[in-house]
């Protein structure tokens, strides 16, 4: 049963986050509002009775300085009087003061912003007004002449408890949660658009992850955002671009392969059974045909060996320090008979003075010889092939230049895969597996160097290897 029950995706996890951190801000803030408006209403009211007491402290002083004692305040009537007429001088703004008899209740001031002042003398005894209760007590001093001959007194306010006070401030917290809860079921809500909105395109890659992790290299992602969510759907599809791209490059090479080796052992088998039917006698000539073909086959053998070394970066390597001129004529010079039995004329170019580099001398001597065997098997007779080494700035560049057939534009770039031959035979007898070529680019690689394929001016291929020159000792 436990293990039925799932982990919160991220979806869920990302739409709590987000929400819980809007909670916590609005009740952080609806708290705060609540505590800052109560705060506020007390201070506000105690201005009122600060700003009271010295309306009545001023009307007594005014009082004072006509009869020069307190004896006539003593009379709850004059003393009413003249509250009244304080409390009227404050409301400067035009409004009449409050009324005993007003019906409206509501509209009056609370109890607590209610100023009940009592007059003392300048010894602090009472003189007029209700009786002195407990508790501190605030004052405002009555000045007359410069000199203090009173006190208004009164009870500050210590917190509300009157109805219409305590409604407001009820008024006000429901409001405020209302609030909290209209704007936490909008964050609900933009939380979870929000949660989809960034994962939904994370599920669909998650997906499409899974087909391509299944062998499904067709699976595409197709997300027209902008984003880095957007940039991740175009990363993925490329990868499946190469991913198929390779798989289809395996099969090819899997049945290219195929075609490759069962051709010449097809010719084996045929010329060994007519020997031993009696067919073909057993002679000199059938041996060395034999021996060709056998001589084929293991040539494909050993490049398929070099070419899957050089795929794993396990092609074994000697870098020396040697002239890649003096390697170059010694390289070619074997091959001028060979191509001038094909009927072309081979024309090399190489300087006199050293040029040094880094190399492995076997391997490079198999490059040329392979970019020498492929012009000599593709270029046709009469032709020309031009082999030349120079340098440019701090590299050794060797062009190898042939005359027809040429090779189309788009055909040049493949020219470096594996098994890859302009013609559509597959036959040996046209010229080679297509792995020669392919061989060549990566001991090109190994030597930090880089090979590629042009239109000849002789009007066949041209390869152009480029080779770093060996810096200073």
């Amino acid at each position: 049963m436990l293990r039925r029950l799932r982990r919160p995706g991220i979806t869920a996890k990302l739409f709590f986050a987000i929400l819980g951190v809007t909670l916590l801000v609005v009740v952080t803030m609806v708290v705060m509002a609540r505590y800052t408006f109560q705060e506020g209403f007390a201070d506000y009211v105690r201005e009122r009775q600060q700003q009271r007491a010295e309306a009545v402290a001023e009307v007594l002083a005014g009082y004072y300085a006509q009869h020069g004692d307190w004896d006539g305040l003593r009379d709850r009537r004059h003393w009413r009087a003249l509250l009244h007429e304080a409390i009227g001088e404050l409301r400067h703004d035009g409004r009449r003061p409050p009324d005993d008899r007003d019906e409206d209740h509501d509209r009056r001031p609370p109890p607590e912003a209610r100023l009940v002042p009592i007059l003392l003398n300048a010894d602090g005894d009472r003189v007029a007004g209700p009786p002195l209760p407990g508790g501190p007590l605030d004052r405002v001093p009555v000045q007359a002449g410069g000199t203090t001959v009173g006190w208004v007194a009164y009870r500050p306010l210590e917190h509300l408890t009157d109805r219409l006070a305590v409604r407001f401030e009820h008024e006000v917290s429901e409001a405020a949660w209302l609030t909290a809860l209209v704007v936490g079921l909008l964050a609900a809500v933009v939380s979870l658009l929000l949660a989809r909105g960034f994962l939904a395109p994370v599920s669909r890659l998650a997906r499409a992850t899974r087909a391509l992790a299944a062998g499904h290299f067709e699976t595409r992602v197709d997300e027209p955002r902008r984003d880095e969510l957007g940039q991740l759907s175009r990363d993925f599809n490329r990868l499946a671009d190469t991913l198929e791209r390779n798989e289809r490059l395996r099969r090819e090479f899997m049945a290219d392969m195929s075609h490759e080796l069962r051709t010449p052992l097809s010719v084996l088998r045929a010329e060994l059974e007519a020997i031993e039917d009696g067919v073909r006698p057993f002679t000199r000539e059938n041996l060395a045909g034999l021996q060709r073909t056998l001589a084929t086959l293991s040539q494909l053998v050993d490049d398929l060996y070099d070419l899957s070394l050089a795929d794993a970066g396990a092609l074994a390597y000697r870098m020396d320090a040697l002239d890649f001129a003096a390697l170059v004529a010694e390289t070619v010079e074997p091959w001028r008979a060979r191509f001038d039995s094909a009927g072309l004329a081979l024309t090399v170019t190489v300087p006199q003075r050293p040029l040094e580099i880094a190399g492995d001398e076997k391997r490079l001597g198999q490059l040329l010889a392979n970019l020498l065997r492929n012009s000599l098997q593709y270029t046709d007779a009469g032709g020309e092939v031009r082999l030349s080494l120079a340098t440019d700035g701090e590299s050794a560049v060797l062009d190898l230049e042939d005359s027809a057939p040429g090779v189309s534009e788009q055909d040049l770039p493949r020219l470096f895969e594996r098994l890859y031959r302009v013609e559509g035979s597959r036959s040996r007898a046209s010229g080679g597996a297509g792995l020669g070529l392919a061989i060549c680019e990566r001991i090109a690689h190994a030597h930090h160097g880089t090979l590629e394929a042009y239109a000849s001016t002789l009007g066949g291929l041209g390869v152009r290897l480029r080779l770093p020159l060996a810096g200073p000792r």
